[in-house]
């Protein structure tokens, strides 16, 4: 389980293509990692495999290739890091699960004002579980949807130390991003499809 709040950004120092996925070295802050642990990557959440101060391996395997961008990833790639939080930690985020729901594509990015504004193109089931002022995770980043828009999309707003403290203060139109929708959304979704589609509403 984690919050969605980024405590270190780490580089992918190499990637290892092999028949069950891919592995992936990754370098950061960490100096009392221990295997086993989970890590959210870019908001996938991935096992501890090895580990040494300031560096961490882990591997996706081909289903997390299929419904996430790791396949794209190459050395160099920055990458939000959040470790698993503890319980008796503050939730300053939201409960995030680290599991990628969708891979969505930014339909805009500009800065209106004092804001930074982006545009992401969802797919329609994860855009039905979208509210206005309710949470999601883009890329390991809990945010709060600042509005709806046609065709599947919605709007976030990014505040500067947000923009400075993750990766997302470098996305552009067409970058591709992972997104979770929030869990109690999902949960309340799926117990209320059955009742919907009873009365002809789903």
């Amino acid at each position: 389980m984690f919050t969605g709040l980024v405590d270190d950004v780490g580089t992918i120092a190499s990637v290892a293509d092999t028949e069950a996925g891919r592995t992936l070295r990754v370098t950061c802050r960490y100096e009392d990692l221990v295997p086993g642990e989970s890590i959210a990557v870019n908001g996938a959440c991935l096992t501890v495999r090895e580990y040494g101060p300031g560096w961490f391996t882990c591997a996706a395997v081909v289903t997390t290739l299929d419904r996430t961008t790791i396949g794209a990833w190459t050395e160099g790639t920055r990458v939000n890091l959040e470790r698993a939080m503890k319980l008796g930690d503050r939730l300053g985020g939201h409960l995030v699960l680290g599991h990628v729901d969708t891979v969505a594509t930014v339909r805009d990015a500009a800065v209106r004002d004092d804001a930074w504004l982006f545009d992401l193109q969802l797919t329609p089931e994860i855009a039905l579980l979208m509210a206005p002022h309710g949470s999601l995770t883009v890329d390991g980043v809990s945010l709060t949807v600042n509005a709806l828009l046609p065709d599947h999309g919605v709007q976030l707003s990014i505040i500067e130390y947000t923009r400075r403290h993750t990766t997302l203060g470098s996305l552009a139109t067409g970058d591709r991003v992972h997104v979770e929708a929030d869990v109690i959304a999902k949960h309340v979704a799926r117990l209320a499809a059955p009742h919907l589609a009873a009365h002809g509403l789903s």
